[in-house]
């Protein structure tokens, strides 16, 4: 396992699909924690990437429609791979991952390959069916990866370059982000979890469950 150092050159992809409330303070936040934003707009119709597009550091790279979370972080992780960043972090448009943990993230891949955001230490603010579904999602990831998934469905992440290198998601949806925790425990990748907060407000998911859920099914068999 290649360790880090000080001169470890760090991205943040983060996908975002109409988003104007909240993409400006979450790229203003985490432009404190990384050299790079690659801001992946998935098709918005709402005018969010104009509040981004000329900002220092901020690239912004825009679908004509929208094409998925799971191809929006793909597209993401060629371009960081291909600008060279040695560590990909990846977080939500719709503020409810709190950018302060990045250097939790970035210290835990020294232990390990994957680091992912576990909402579950603490589901005091989090919906129930969002509990119920985590929980199950996480249980039958864990029993495919044969390792411990504590959450499965959180999109805060941070990866190695090596994973990304080597593991590439087919999905183009939500379920892309179980995808690529199978791909990499099966290239003998060490997956690690962070306990974060959850940030619940006005926001509307626009996950489609009975999708998502299909999505989910399908990559349980790859």
């Amino acid at each position: 396992m290649n360790s880090l150092n000080l001169k470890s050159k760090v991205c943040a992809i983060i996908p975002f699909y109409n988003e104007k409330d909240f993409i400006l303070k979450v790229v203003d936040d985490t432009l404190n924690f990384v050299d790079e934003i690659i801001a992946i707009n998935d098709g918005s119709f709402d005018g969010s990437e104009k509040l981004i597009a000329k900002k220092n550091n901020v690239s912004v790279l825009t679908f004509v429609s929208n094409k998925g979370k799971g191809s929006a972080l793909q597209f993401g992780f060629d371009e960081a791979v291909k600008r060279g960043y040695d560590i990909i972090v990846t977080l939500d448009g719709d503020a409810q991952h709190n950018p302060q943990f990045i250097p939790e993230f970035i210290s835990s891949l020294n232990y390990f390959d994957i680091v992912t955001g576990n909402r579950l230490s603490d589901t005091s603010s989090m919906p129930f069916q969002r509990i119920l579904s985590n929980r199950i999602t996480s249980f039958l990831l864990s029993i495919k990866t044969k390792q411990k998934i504590l959450d499965s469905q959180c999109g805060f992440r941070a990866y190695k370059k090596v994973v990304l290198e080597n593991v590439r998601t087919f999905s183009a949806g939500y379920e892309a982000e179980s995808e690529i925790l199978i791909y990499s425990a099966r290239n003998g990748f060490k997956i690690g979890f962070v306990n974060i907060s959850t940030i619940y407000g006005n926001e509307k998911s626009k996950m489609n469950p009975i999708k998502a859920i299909i999505g989910f099914i399908k990559v349980l068999f790859i």
